[in-house]
C-alpha cells in the first residue's frame, strides 16, 4: 500500500528533480507532486512523495525531518487527508439565498429559518483610541475668554505728533544735506 509523506517549508526554487534526487536515497518513490498557485503559477512552498513502503516512508521521515535542504530545515510527516486535518481560520458563514453559489431549497418550499438577522462576531472591541493634542475632553466645559497677551510696544499714539510736525510738507529724496564745518 502506497504512504504520502508531506513535505513543507521548501524554498521556492525547489524542483521535482532535486526533490526526487534527495528523498530517493531511502528507497523508489512512486510520485513526487509540488503544487502551484492557481492564479501565479509559482511553487507553494511544500510537496508530496509517495513511497510503496511504509517502512521506507517511515525511514524518510526519520532522516529527513528537520534536514536542511537549501538553507531551509524541511517538514516531513505522513500526508493526512483532507478531511482528517484540524479546521483553522475563520468560521464559515451560511450561505445567502441570493448568491449564485448558495444551495437554493426546492421550488414551494421556504427557506430555512435563520433566528432573525445574521450576527457577525469580530472578536472582542478594539481599546479606546488616545486623543490627540487638538481633541478636547467631553466632560470640560467652554473655555473662557482670550487672555491678552503683550508682544510687543505700540508707537504711534498722540505723543508722537510733535516728532512728526517738522517732516511734513517736505520730499526727503530731494533734500540735501548740508557740509560741516571742521574748523
Amino acid at each position: 500500500m502506497a504512504v504520502s509523506l508531506f513535505v513543507g517549508n521548501l524554498p521556492y526554487n525547489a524542483s521535482e528533480a532535486e526533490l526526487r534526487e534527495l528523498f530517493s536515497t531511502v528507497g523508489t518513490l512512486v510520485k513526487v507532486y509540488l503544487p502551484t498557485d492557481r492564479e501565479s503559477g509559482k511553487l507553494r512552498g511544500f510537496a508530496f512523495i509517495e513511497y510503496n513502503e511504509r517502512a521506507e516512508a517511515e525511514e524518510a521521515i526519520r532522516r529527513f525531518n528537520q534536514h536542511l535542504f537549501k538553507g531551509r530545515p524541511l517538514t516531513v510527516n505522513e500526508a493526512r487527508a483532507r478531511d482528517e486535518r484540524p479546521r483553522t481560520g475563520a468560521p464559515s458563514r451560511p450561505p445567502l439565498y441570493n448568491s449564485p453559489s448558495a444551495i437554493r431549497p426546492p421550488m414551494g418550499e421556504a427557506p430555512p429559518p435563520t433566528g432573525g438577522k445574521p450576527t457577525r462576531n469580530f472578536g472582542a472591541d478594539a481599546p479606546p483610541r488616545r486623543r490627540g493634542k487638538n481633541e478636547q475632553k467631553s466632560e470640560r466645559g467652554p473655555k473662557g475668554p482670550m487672555r491678552e497677551v503683550e508682544r510687543s510696544r505700540f508707537f504711534g499714539g498722540h505723543d508722537d505728533d510733535a516728532y512728526d510736525s517738522d517732516l511734513e510738507g517736505e520730499n526727503f529724496a530731494s533734500r540735501e544735506t548740508l557740509p560741516e564745518d571742521d574748523e
